[in-house]
This record gives C-alpha cells, structure tokens and sequence, in this order.
C-alpha cells in the first residue's frame, strides 16, 4: 500500500535500481532500506506495462489538488496523452522529445512507444515526480534514452541537434500571483526579444509557451494542453501572437470541463498544436465534448490565418465550429446583460453598523454577494434581508436643508475612510454617486464553481458587480419570461465561460450574451416536451414493482 510520500520514493527507487544515477535530490527521498512487498512491486510492473500510471495515481492521491496548485501539477488523462502523440506520430518523426512538465512522464512513455529511436527528455521541478518518471521509464525500458532535467524549464538549455524536436506535454498551470517577480521580468524580457508585449498577469503556461519558442527550431514541432483562459483574456493575447508568428499555429482542439481534461479539476482545456516556422494558411478550431471525441486531431472547423490574427478573442471561432441547433438564436437577442456597479469602497458605500445615517431615500436594497442570488432559488420574492447600498445624486443642490447636513457628516466619515481616492471614485462625475442600474429582471451570478444560476427579481433589487443583471430589449409576458428563464435554469451549462484551474467558471456579459436557446415559440414547446417525457418517467416508476 503506497500511503505516503516516502513509500512513494521508496517504490519508486526499487523500481529504477542501482544502474540510473540518480540527483542529490532524489537520492535525499528514496528511503536508504526500502522493504517494499515482492507482491506490490509485481502488481505495479504489471499496470504500467499495461499502460497505466499507478505511481502517478498514488502521487495525486497523497498530494491533494491544494498542495499541488503551487507547482500546477495536474496530471494528464490516457486519452489525451494517446490523442496528442498520435497526433505527433502522424506530424513527423523527431530526433528528441521534450517534456517541460514532464510529472510521472505519461507523455513520454507514450512517445517511447510511438518513437523508438528519439532521446527522450524530461524537464521536472519536483524531485519526487521525477523520480516517478524514472522509474516508468525503467519498467518501459527506456531509462537509457531518458534524461532527467530537474529544474525549471525556464532555465532550461537544449542543444542544437540536426532532426527535428517534439516538444509535447502539458505546461503547469500556474496563477500570476504566485509568480515570483524576477520570472515575470524574465517573461516581459523573453517575449519582448520577438517584438511581443507581455503582461504579468500572465499565468505560467504561457512563460513555458514562451520558453519553448525560444528553444524550438525551424522544422520543430509540438502540442501543449493547457487552460483555455488564454484564448480571450488580455494576457493571452503573447501566445496569441506567437502562434500567428514563427511558433506556428496549426490546431485548437478546446474540451469542455466536463471532460475532466486535468485529472480533479474543473477546468476548460486546450490542446494547442503548433509547427515551428510552418504556419499553415488556414488555422482549425474544434470544440471536444468528452474525450472518447477527442482523436483525431486532424479534425475540426478551418479558418483564415488572416482572419484569426486580426482578432481580439479567439472564442468566437470556436463558437462557429460547434454545431447550431436549427433557429437558435443568441440570448443577447432578448436580453441586455450588464455586469452590476463597483462603488470603489464597499466599507462606506454598503450600509454597515459604523456609518453615519443618511436619508432613507437613497438607500437601495442590492444583491451584494453572490450566495444571496443562489440561496433565492428561482425568485428573489424580498429584499428585506439584503444590505443596502448608498447612492447619493450627483448634484447635492437637490437635497433638502435637514438632508444636506446629514450628507454632509456622511460625506466627512467616507473621507476619513479614503473613499474619494479609490481609483472608481476619481473616474465618477461626482465621487460620492455610485450610480446604481436600475434593476434587472434577472439577476445572474457569473463568477463560480458551476453554471450560472439565473433568478427572477420580483424583489426588484439592485446589484453590484458580483453579479449580471438582463435587461429585456423588448416587454415579455410572464408566461414567456418563466420559460425564458426555465430554459436557461436546465440548459445553460459552463460552455462559452471561461473555466480557470480550480474550476472557476466565469461569464463576461457579452460571453453571456452569446449564450445560445431556441426561439420562445420553440423554447415552450421544447419545455413543454420535456415536462411531458418527465411525467411519463414518473408514472412509470410508480407502477413499477416495488414502488
């Protein structure tokens, strides 16, 4: 039973033998005596051989996914691995194979397999996952073609050679604030060096997009899965750039997260296949929705490379290559979204037991957290148990006598707080007016671990920027309204979100707007459909013996 890190190393280290040399690091993990049982060590030759990763099962289960974060080390799916080295398999023929994130090496024993003669190498940060790809290697037999980089990939240097290189793998997945600052001045300088401004908020899959151009070749090639974030937000837009330059772009396989692409996380993946200086004139966008769809990746929509490079998001391709229902339309075409106010300073501006009163008039019951909409259910009836924010007009000459003064104490108070500094107070006509939207008939969370809940606000509520309010172009029924708003509840799943690691899903007001639902004469029959099959299954149980 491999219970803990060090019955890992132990196993690990029984499994490589004394032939392999092995780093200071690594030789500090692997217990000095090691008593593994004669039995264990057979079942586990026995499952790699098959193809499996015991020893990377058992690292993922010791290490939780919160202690794995800082390193972003989330191990791949077989069916990914397979898909992409296929892919390799049908590109070309490497001389050497590089790993950046190499973890328990699943994408080069899979290579080993698919390339007998290229050198293999790992490039691995973590003493223990490194000696798990050792040991894999050992069992597989390719120990002798393996070399183990422990380090960072950044760091990294790789010899010119006369063949080809397949750089392959899935880049960890990083966060910018745990980035140190002399890497995102590391990433700002390297991408600047082929003419391209970077941000720091770049998260660390695109430093080893970056690190993997500098090292590649022309007649070089590659995949990397990742996070998908990266194909709209700002940050992307580096890569971007460089897969329409010398990384050459080829391929976007995008897979939803229900498809788990990164083992226990939520998360949006993207297979990105790119040819080093070989930048075909069209580029392919596919949308995968569970992995068994997955291979080839020679399959998807095509689109102009000239068209893909002068635009601002690249989701937009992918919504062109799912498939549309017959007379769908977008939500945007019934609805306006608006993300709610941001007041700059919650402390003053959302009413709390410190501040000064002011008058009745412009306090606002308001949607301040986004558990209020998701405890509401279907319909926020009241809003008597939400805070209110103050919202006080531009021009104070409006206000009465006795309302100026208590304003005016009011006012005093927020300055003691700095709430005339903050950087949405200074771009306000006036400092002090928070200007609340009016309210929406729906209130829409947009930021969580789940698709979005949708609630009718019959409480007419105003909210802040936690959540999205929809604004109907045009009047509806009720009738239609509660089918609008059905439909949404049952269909409206994470697709056209932006799902970060950890399984964040996040909808911009026009991501939402793109959100695709029938006409609303189909939408009641659709519903009405539904219902009628529901019932069916519900009567059917009841009759059934038993019940």
């Amino acid at each position: 039973m491999i219970a803990t890190e060090r019955d890992l190393a132990s196993v690990a280290g029984v499994l490589i033998g004394k032939a392999i040399r092995l780093s200071a690091a690594e030789r500090h993990l692997v217990p000095r005596r090691s008593a593994v049982p004669t039995r264990t060590l057979k079942a586990i030759r026995a499952a790699i051989r098959a193809g499996d990763d015991p020893l990377g099962e058992a690292f993922c289960r010791i290490r939780t996914p919160g202690e794995r974060r800082s390193q972003g080390a989330t191990y791949t799916p077989k069916p990914i691995v397979d898909a992409m080295i296929a892919w390799a398999a049908a590109t070309g023929t490497p001389q050497r194979i590089v790993d950046p994130g190499a973890g328990s090496a699943r994408f080069l024993c899979a290579a080993a397999r698919a390339f007998p003669r290229a050198d293999l190498i790992a490039v691995e940060i973590d003493p223990l996952a490194s000696l798990l790809a050792r040991a894999n290697a050992a069992v597989l037999g390719f120990a002798r073609r393996l070399t183990v980089q422990l380090g960072d990939y950044r760091d990294f240097a790789l010899p010119a050679i006369d063949g080809p290189t397949l750089f392959v793998g899935n880049p960890p997945y990083v966060r910018h604030h745990d980035i140190a600052p002399t890497w995102k001045a590391w990433f700002t300088d390297a991408a600047r060096s082929f003419g391209f401004a970077a941000s720091g908020l770049a998260g660390l899959h695109v430093h080893f997009f970056v690190k993997t151009r500098q090292l590649a070749r022309p007649g070089d090639f590659g995949a990397f899965i990742t996070a998908a974030e990266w194909l709209d937000v700002n940050y992307g837009s580096v890569l971007r750039r460089m897969l329409a330059d010398e990384l050459g772009g080829t391929a976007l396989h995008v897979i939803d997260p229900k498809a788990l692409p990164f083992s226990g996380t939520f998360t949006t993946g993207a297979i990105t296949c790119f040819r080093v200086g070989r930048r075909p004139d069209r580029f392919t966008f596919r949308n995968i929705g569970t992995l068994d769809q997955l291979a080839p990746l020679s399959q998807g929509a095509t689109v102009d490379w000239n068209d893909v490079e002068s635009a601002p998001r690249w989701s937009a391709f992918l919504r062109r290559a799912a498939p549309a229902r017959h007379n769908d339309i977008e939500l945007g075409e019934f609805f306006r979204v608006h993300r709610g106010q941001v007041t700059g300073c919650n402390a003053v501006w959302i009413v709390g037991p410190n501040a000064p009163s002011v008058p009745a008039r412009f306090l606002f019951p308001s949607i301040t957290k986004a558990r209020e909409l998701l405890a509401a259910g279907d319909a926020l009836i009241s809003a008597a148990h939400l805070k209110a924010v103050i919202d006080l007009p531009v021009d104070l000459d409006e206000l009465t006598a006795r309302e100026r003064v208590q304003v005016e104490e009011f006012l005093v108070w927020a300055k003691r707080l700095k709430a005339h500094q903050s950087f949405i107070a200074t771009h306000r006509r006036a400092w002090w007016s928070v200007g609340l939207k009016q309210p929406a008939v729906i209130l829409c969370t947009y930021m969580a671990r789940r698709a979005p809940a949708f609630v009718l606000n019959r409480a007419g509520a105003r909210h802040l920027n936690i959540a999205h309010g929809l604004y109907p172009r045009e009047p509806f029924s009720d009738r239609d309204l509660a089918a609008i708003l059905a439909y949404l509840r049952r269909h409206t799943g994470t697709a056209g979100g932006r799902v970060y690691a950890g399984g964040l899903v996040k909808f911009e007001p026009k991501e939402l707007e793109r959100v695709r639902l029938p006409r609303l004469e189909d939408v009641h029959r659709l519903l009405a459909e539904e219902n009628d099959s529901a019932e069916t299954i519900r009567r059917q149980s009841l009759q059934a013996p038993g019940a």
